[in-house]
Parts: structure tokens; C-alpha cells; sequence
């Protein structure tokens, strides 16, 4: 996806794509319009593949209809993002049908960061519409804004109605709900190639921005050794939740017959075997395992870094583990946006 603020060079995780003839910000890996490299769906738009689906590809809770509910990006900002906000749930399906009528929270997590690397997320203390509007029109938003100094590693919620914007020097592995719906409230000044500034929408950002209530930002993971596995939770909201897993031997897993899992691999080389058959994995892909799958192992060649994402149950799926691991509740409950 070009992007006005993006890169030349997609590296590492592309070092194939450099000397780019325009900037790409944004590589989408489960949108509507992504390919099915491989399975029985080869070849086909993800969009068409889930509407035909089965409960035992998609899982129990996710047997309806609509959307395919998860989008996966990496992202590759050389310059400053704008500043911007996105609508929740209920504002997109009464404003923004044409658009996919969804809201938009999301997750970043640093694959890379620089240092100086840093992203603005949330709005300072005593920020008022007047006052923010204010700050608009000055071209001072972005002192509004709460900095939060970036490291590769870190982990950063963005729920819908919170301000941000995203500092270059870092790349991103974003995951959020499929939705594209942004509102700009300040870009710089800048020019598209074309000469002309991009558009604003400060009214629909003022309607949707949360004034009243902090929330997300910096998450504080719970990290755990099960075998010879690291795994670091992150996050679970309604939307999805979001795991890290690392190793460097054979490791085993299993699906929940409830939903699917999206694997997005950061590093490493291995396979994946299951009942089903072998494939190999590689950095930088993004694998749809079947609620239905059940038990699988995944077997490296080389020392992997994952993160797991779904559409959780917060209770069973996230909540229930750690309890089960004995973590205690004031460690789990800060990473729960129910």
C-alpha cells in the first residue's frame, strides 16, 4: 500500500523490495484482497474464501456471517504518519456503511525500532474538545499527545477514539479489526504528489475521539516459559488477542474448535506439521491454521519468533490460561480490554 509517508525499502523483512519507485508504508497480509498462497483455497481472494468456509476453518464462534474479522500489516513509516483517529463499532455502522460500516482498534507490535523511535498515543490530561481544537487549527496538535519512547519488542493498544500517530525509525507489525476507516486531524501541511493537501476530517474525528476515558498505550506483557517455549501475552479485547512465541526446538500446539489462528511469523525458518501434512514457514508469512486442526507441531531450523493472534473468548481463551498457569489476577487483568 503506498503511502505518502512510507519507504523505499521494505527490509528486513523484505530485502528483496529496495530502491522502491514510490514509498510504501503499509503491507496488508490478511486483507480482503490477499491471495491464498497455499491449501485448498490456493490462489484465491481471502474475501471469497471465507464467505465459503466451513465451521471447522473458521470455529463455532465465528460461524456467522460478515467479514473476514482480522487484518495483519506490516508497516514502514520514513516519516511521520498524520495525526489521526478511528471510529468505534457503533459510529462506523451508522456513519461509514460504505466503508465497511466497522470500527477500527488496533495493536502495534516493534519488530524493529531505532533509537529515538517513538509513536503518540492517547491525548494528554485536561484535553478538551475546545482545547484540541484549538491546537488543530494552530498546527500544535501534536503537543497534545502522549509520547511513548519506542524499543523493538515493545507492544502498544490503540482502541477506536484514541488519537495517535506513528514517529519513523521503527517497523510495526499492526493487528486490527478489517476495517481502513481513518479520520486526519493533522498532516503537516504535507502535499501528495499531485501538489495537493490530503484530506481532513476534523468533524468526524472530533465525534469520535475519547475525551472522557484513558485507555490503552504501552501494554505490560506477562511473560512464561512452557517447555522450551517463551510465550509473552500481550492483549485480548473483543476483537482479537495477541501472543508471542518463541523458540528454538520442536514445539507443540493445538487449535480451539471456536476459532482460527493467524501465525505471523517475525523470524525463522521450520515447519509445520500436522495430521494434515508438512509446510515449511518463513519470515514475514502470515498462516491460517483451521479451528479444526487440532494438534500440530512446530518444528524449527532455525530459532522462531511468532506472534499468534484470533478472536478470542476472553474468558476461556485468554483469562483461563494464565489463571491455570498460576499467574495472578492483578498480572492478566491489565492486559484485558473486555
Amino acid at each position: 500500500m503506498p503511502r505518502i509517508w512510507g519507504a523505499r525499502t521494505l527490509a528486513p523483512l523484505f530485502p528483496d523490495k529496495s530502491a522502491l519507485l514510490e514509498p510504501i508504508g503499509e503491507v496488508w497480509l490478511s486483507g480482503d484482497e490477499n491471495i491464498f498462497a497455499s491449501g485448498p483455497f490456493v490462489g484465491r481472494r481471502l474475501a471469497d474464501a471465507w464467505r465459503e468456509m466451513p465451521v471447522e476453518w473458521r470455529g463455532t464462534r465465528l460461524a456467522g456471517d460478515g467479514p473476514f474479522p482480522l487484518l495483519v500489516k506490516f508497516l514502514f513509516p520514513k516519516e511521520k504518519l498524520s495525526i489521526q483517529v478511528h471510529p468505534d463499532d457503533d459510529y462506523a455502522h451508522k456513519y461509514e456503511a460504505a466503508a465497511g460500516g466497522r470500527g477500527k482498534t488496533e495493536m502495534w507490535y516493534a519488530i524493529r525500532a531505532q533509537p529515538g523511535a517513538a509513536v503518540l498515543v492517547g491525548l494528554k490530561p485536561g484535553e478538551t474538545p475546545d482545547s484540541f481544537t484549538h491546537a488543530i487549527v494552530q498546527g500544535t496538535a501534536e503537543e497534545c499527545l502522549e509520547t511513548l519512547p519506542l524499543k523493538a519488542g515493545d507492544a502498544i493498544f490503540v482502541p477506536a477514539g484514541t488519537v495517535h500517530t506513528i514517529n519513523p525509525g521503527s517497523v510495526l507489525c499492526e493487528i486490527q479489526e478489517n476495517s481502513d476507516i481513518t479520520y486526519r486531524v493533522f498532516d503537516y501541511n504535507r502535499l501528495t504528489p499531485e501538489g495537493q493537501p490530503r484530506a481532513l476530517h476534523i468533524e468526524q474525528a472530533l465525534a469520535v475521539i475519547n475525551f472522557e476515558e484513558k485507555s490503552g498505550g504501552r501494554l505490560e506483557p506477562v511473560r512464561l516459559t512452557r517447555g522450551d517455549v517463551t510465550e509473552t501475552y500481550f492483549v485480548a479485547c473483543r476483537y482479537f488477542a495477541t501472543e508471542k512465541w518463541e523458540f528454538a526446538r520442536r514445539s507443540a500446539a493445538v487449535t480451539s474448535p471456536q476459532h482460527f489462528d493467524l501465525l505471523i511469523f517475525l523470524e525463522g525458518r521450520g515447519r509445520i506439521e500436522s495430521n494434515g501434512g508438512t509446510v515449511n514457514y518463513g519470515p514475514a508469512e502470515v498462516w491460517l491454521l483451521p479451528a479444526g486442526l487440532g494438534a500440530y507441531q512446530l518444528a524449527p531450523s532455525m530459532p522462531t519468533a511468532l506472534l499468534c493472534t484470533y478472536v478470542p473468548d476472553i474468558a476461556n481463551d485468554f483469562v483461563r490460561r494464565l489463571s491455570e498457569q498460576k499467574v495472578e489476577e492483578s498480572a492478566w487483568a491489565r492486559l484485558v480490554y473486555p
